[in-house]
């Protein structure tokens, strides 16, 4: 049996130990918000949190995690209060949402540890495939999670008062 815990409740699963943890969140716990992509840890659909840092569920053991804190995109926020969702949804950077709980993810470990990243940071940090082509609004809206974590703005509006990034298509 492997010990650990997910979002904020222990867990133990009476699975192989050599499971990837992908598929014990999917099919033991019921947490689908993580997702298959590729299967190799290239792609970031299946990004959880471990200990802090952004991790390939696919790519990782359930043995392998004995004792650690696995957060997944259901553990983030109950209410998609988290500010990483809050500016990604008011900036429309969600398309298809395939990719969106590992971006999320990603992001979030991000701004975890550092609150002002730079563009050079986000890209390093957030290395996610996205098919729909999300990337020019994905920059901004992860500078306005940090200025929502900061306390510098709402949320509410989901753009700073700056001049939209670019690429980014206001219109219809």
């Amino acid at each position: 049996m492997t010990r650990f815990t997910v979002n904020s409740k222990p867990i133990e699963y009476k699975m192989d130990p050599e499971t990837p943890l992908l598929w014990a969140l999917r099919d033991a716990s019921n947490l689908t918000g993580t997702k298959y992509g590729c299967g190799t840890g290239e792609c970031g659909a299946c990004t959880v949190i471990v200990d802090g840092a952004a991790r390939p569920a696919c790519q990782m053991s359930i043995a392998s995690l004995e004792g650690t804190f696995v957060t997944t995109i259901e553990g983030l926020s109950e209410d998609r209060s988290h500010p990483v969702q809050q500016a990604l949804i008011a900036a429309n950077v969600p398309q298809c949402g395939y990719c969106i709980p590992g971006i999320v993810m990603a992001a979030a470990a991000l701004l975890a540890g550092n609150r002002s990243p730079s563009e050079d940071d986000i890209r390093s940090a957030v290395p996610n495939i996205c098919r729909c082509g999300i990337y020019p609004r994905l920059v901004e809206a992860i500078n306005e999670a940090g200025r929502i974590a900061r306390g510098e703005s709402s949320g509410i509006s989901g753009r700073s008062d700056g001049p939209p990034a670019p690429g980014f298509d206001s219109g219809g």
